[in-house]
């Protein structure tokens, strides 16, 4: 049981700074605007050497938006409940620690899915007509393992919770 907490809390751990990391950098896409290179995230763009805030409130931005930062709240969570599988004590009998810990990872990996299908699904049938030679960029690519992170942490610690719980069922009482 401990192993599979060990190895759903490693992926949590790298899971969440990958999804800290994609949603607070600007290379979400790449492309060539004028003949410069250009650059945008969720939050800014630049071109050239200069960036600028990305004021407009356009819809699918702020979907992304939102849907990353509740994936990385519930990572977060998920990372404190997956800590707090390892101590002994049961706080609720019927509430398992490593199950609520899955539960969150769950949780946060459809978050990003939301937000990187928001994203893609924009960015290939509208922003991928205006700009002929674009192409998506380390953060985004940073969201997808994010993702798979985030998987298999929630695999992980429903495996840990199938263990307590077959073990707690087969002792004798």
């Amino acid at each position: 049981m401990y192993s599979f907490m060990g190895g759903g809390l490693f992926c949590a751990w790298v899971g969440t700074i990958l999804l800290v990391v994609a949603t607070a950098t600007d290379h979400w896409m790449q492309y060539r605007l004028s003949g410069s290179f250009a650059h945008q995230g969720l939050w800014r763009y630049c071109l050239g050497n200069k960036c600028y805030l990305q004021t407009e409130s356009i819809a699918y931005w702020n979907a992304t938006r939102a849907f990353m930062i509740l994936s990385s709240l519930c990572a977060t969570s998920g990372i404190i409940m997956g800590i707090l599988a390892f101590a002994q004590q049961p706080t609720f009998t019927r509430l398992s620690r490593p199950f609520s810990a899955g539960i969150m990872f769950f949780a946060s990996t459809f978050f990003v899915l939301l937000a990187l299908a928001i994203y893609t699904g924009v960015t290939v049938s509208f922003l991928g007509r205006r700009f002929g030679d674009w192409r998506f960029s380390w953060s985004y690519i940073l969201g997808w393992v994010a993702l798979l992170m985030t998987f298999f942490a929630g695999i992980f610690y429903m495996c840990a919770y199938r263990m307590h719980e077959c073990r707690r069922l087969s002792a004798p009482r």
